[in-house]
């Protein structure tokens, strides 16, 4: 028989994510970053949304891509290639804390125009194997948490 009351507790006790979808957009040993108008360096891409549920991933990405990045952006998509989880005070919650789990899937860039929209005022194209991930650390920045990702690189 189940006991309902330990099994409230410990429902209770599990965290509670947002999740987002972020784009590890490559150009060779370089990878594509964004810096937002809050003072964040962030990978593009973002957030599921409720209406999203029935969504697949990438084309939740693909659409977080063409608002952030430019409609004229190419790239080929590849496979999850890193997993992070970021905790900050959420600007459109009154500061609420968030938690958020992110999943980060690799591209390959073909070419296009970045026109950054309404979120974002600035990119660049970091190398994986030389950069410091620490001069990118903002308070809920995504950036330097992708060391792992960077090892796979043989950094």
């Amino acid at each position: 028989m189940i006991d309902v009351e330990k099994a409230a507790q410990a429902s209770l006790a599990k965290d509670e994510y947002l999740v987002a979808v972020k784009l590890l957009l490559r150009k060779g040993n370089n990878l594509l970053i964004v810096h937002d108008k809050f003072g964040q360096w962030d990978l593009p891409g973002g957030r599921i949304r409720r209406d999203q549920f029935d969504t697949t991933l990438e084309v939740i990405l693909a659409s977080k891509v063409v608002e952030e990045l430019g409609q004229g952006i190419k790239y080929k998509l590849g496979e999850i290639k890193a997993t992070f989880r970021v905790e900050r005070n959420e600007v459109g919650r009154e500061g609420e804390k968030v938690r958020i789990f992110g999943v980060g899937y690799e591209a390959e860039y073909l070419g296009g125009d970045i026109k950054l929209g309404e979120w974002h005022e600035k990119y660049e194209w970091i190398d994986l194997q030389t950069v410091n991930l620490e001069d990118y650390k903002t308070e809920s920045g995504w950036v330097h948490l992708l060391n792992d990702y960077a090892k796979g690189m043989g950094k």
